[in-house]
């Protein structure tokens, strides 16, 4: 249930952040940890009318200015925000959907069904880990068995080097990806488009993949809130969870 409020709940660390003026505001959302909470594994992530009904509210209230930066694929960002959102980048950058329609996503690697077949034999003998293969990257979850971190951190490490590939570390994640941009870079894209323009950039997000939006934001004159558990960050704002996250949206809607 969302819920409408003159302002968002504090929280400690970072200060909350005020009602957006949507007006001069471009937003960049974040999905999973910000606009739905992290589940078990990625695809109990689902479609809620609520949350869709919200974006389509706030899309039309930003004239358009509104982006979803996601480690997802962009197919699966429209799976579960019911398509509502024109403007998506998925492949934490490396795939992006503009305000056209036009797509423009980076070939997968070569290299990546050997260092999925790789994992796969390192998945099948430890209990709790998961591998999801995405278009053009492999994310080793770990979350189902935390004590394996040091060792799939290890053989992500190592699998990168070997094979030229890029590396991420999220909560509970590590993820190999064919090299490319990532979310900032995919921010400075969208501002250059004619609905974000001139506009002041908010990105909301909730794993150190982030950073590189808050930073981007940070560097075109806008800033970054941080969803979640204080931490060494370069946003400057913080909500405690996705409820918050809806409701700050909501507010600023009124």
């Amino acid at each position: 249930m969302i819920q409408t409020i003159a302002s968002p709940p504090s929280v400690e660390g970072l200060a909350s952040p005020r009602l957006l003026t949507l007006g001069n505001v471009a937003l960049f959302l974040d999905l999973d940890g910000t606009l739905a909470p992290i589940e078990a594994s990625p695809g109990k992530v689902g479609p809620d009318p609520e949350r869709t009904a919200l974006l389509g509210r706030l899309q039309l209230w930003l004239g358009g200015a509104l982006a979803v930066l996601s480690g997802r694929s962009v197919d699966e960002v429209d799976r579960i925000l019911g398509g509502v959102v024109a403007c998506v980048s998925g492949g934490h950058g490396r795939e992006r959907r503009s305000p056209t329609g036009e797509r423009v996503d980076f070939r997968p690697d070569p290299s990546l069904p050997t260092v999925a077949a790789m994992l796969e034999s390192f998945v099948a003998a430890q209990r709790g880990l998961l591998l999801e293969r995405k278009a053009g990257s492999l994310a080793l979850h770990y979350r189902g068995h935390p004590p394996a971190a040091e060792a799939c951190l290890d053989i992500a490490h190592r699998l990168a080097r070997a094979h030229n590939l890029d590396i991420i570390e999220g909560r509970m994640v590590v993820e190999l990806l064919t090299p490319g941009p990532n979310k900032g870079d995919a921010l400075g894209i969208f501002m250059q488009e004619a609905a974000f323009a001139g506009r002041r950039p908010v990105m909301v997000g909730d794993d150190l993949t982030d950073e590189s939006a808050f930073e981007a934001a940070a560097a075109l004159g806008g800033f970054g809130v941080l969803v979640g558990e204080p931490r060494e960050t370069a946003a400057r704002n913080r909500l405690a969870n996705p409820q918050a996250v809806l409701t700050w949206l909501a507010g600023s809607m009124q």
